[in-house]
């Protein structure tokens, strides 16, 4: 059994930072890691996919201010938020597989393991 733990959201004004972490449990490899988002009302979308630890795809909307990595050494995967918007308020997942196919899904059906998420809100 994978799990998964984000941590690192809250409140800030538009314009803040957060640093949002996930810790994945070291019982298989996992190949493919992403964030999603959810807002209120909305269907849950991707924000970032990383693939073997090479960020591959990021959502037109937060390009140029979110940035992922991932420490293999701690199974860990980060996301910095900068410049955030009100509409980047959500809770925000972190989803892991472990199947190869030599990249990464964007839909959210591709992943087989998800932590339970943490909110961001951005008051403007």
């Amino acid at each position: 059994q994978v799990s998964l733990v984000e941590s690192g959201g809250g409140s800030v004004q538009a314009g803040g930072s957060l640093r949002l972490s996930c810790v994945v449990s070291r019982d298989v490899n996992v190949n493919c890691m992403a964030w999603f988002r959810q807002a209120p009302g909305k269907e849950r979308e991707v924000v970032t996919t990383i693939y073997h630890g090479e960020t591959r795809f990021y959502a037109g909307s937060v390009k140029g201010r979110f940035t992922a990595s991932q420490d293999k050494d701690k199974n860990m995967v980060f996301m910095n938020m900068n410049s955030l918007k009100p509409e980047d308020t959500g809770m925000y997942y972190c989803a892991a597989d472990s199947r190869e196919f030599g990249t990464c899904g964007r839909n959210e059906n591709y992943y087989k393991f998800w932590g339970q998420g943490t909110q961001v809100t951005v008051s403007s």
